[in-house]
């Protein structure tokens, strides 16, 4: 059994963890529900993450992330994607074109680490950018490890919109490309979220928090035959790139 002090450590991060499963904002009963602790409890460990500004408590009293939860996530993202980048640089070596590492946060994707090519083509990936996540290579192979169940329900939230005339915009086409995505254990971004770009992704297996890992260009150079070669090798770095956030 844990140690009382322990013990609260460990079902205040749950609660944090329900508020970001949840992506908005929950009441005292939900949390309840979820967490399975007496609402006193909850009240005691609510009000404690609110003084200290990682939870927000709203006028409508229910609860959210705090402000303070930015910092965290950003200074995490930051090291974890120094971690990463002698990897993504080899990526972008191999295949001379440029590569992006970026983690499921809430309804979206956040990219956290990149290595440029050499070519010079500014794209609409950069760096601490989110981007939803049915419109990108990286965000379909996340969806592609969920359940039918739960990509329906953060397109519900999140919503569909277009990004290009050939952006999904429909839920049922999205469960079939993801149906399509998980036979064949890759995502393809063709022109979907910036004209005249395609990419490939692959998720990171066993990362501690959904992972992608990508690369990208103009559809003139990444070709699908340029997929044929370009798979195996995100593939190889990504379990790369696992092994390296496995050590944080």
């Amino acid at each position: 059994m844990a140690e009382p002090g322990v013990q609260s450590v460990e079902r205040a991060l749950d609660l944090l963890e329900i508020l970001a499963e949840v992506g908005g904002d929950a009441g005292l009963s939900e949390l309840s529900e979820q967490s399975g602790l007496p609402l006193p409890t909850i009240h005691r460990l609510m009000r404690t993450l609110v003084a200290r500004g990682y939870a927000r408590r709203l006028p409508s009293r229910r609860y959210a992330l705090g402000a303070r939860m930015i910092r965290l996530g950003e200074s995490a993202g930051r090291q974890l994607g120094a971690g990463a980048r002698r990897h993504l640089a080899r990526v972008a070596r191999e295949l001379g074109e440029t590569a992006n590492l970026a983690m499921l946060d809430g309804e979206m994707a956040v990219y956290v680490a990149q290595a440029a090519s050499s070519h010079s083509m500014r794209m609409f990936t950069e760096v601490g950018r989110r981007v939803h996540l049915h419109s990108t290579g990286v965000g379909k192979a996340l969806l592609g490890e969920l359940p039918d169940a739960a990509v329906r329900d953060i397109a519900a939230r999140a919503g569909l919109a277009p990004a290009t005339d050939r952006t999904i915009t429909d839920v049922d086409a999205l469960l079939a490309a993801m149906a399509e995505i998980r036979e064949r254990g890759y995502a393809v971004d063709d022109g979907e979220q910036e004209i005249g770009v395609r990419c490939f992704a692959v998720v990171v297996p066993g990362a501690p928090v959904p992972t992608a890992l990508s690369v990208s260009g103009p559809a003139a150079r990444v070709s699908y035959e340029f997929g044929e070669r370009a798979v195996p090798v995100l593939h190889e770095v990504a379990r790369d790139v696992a092994a390296e956030l496995s050590q944080g």
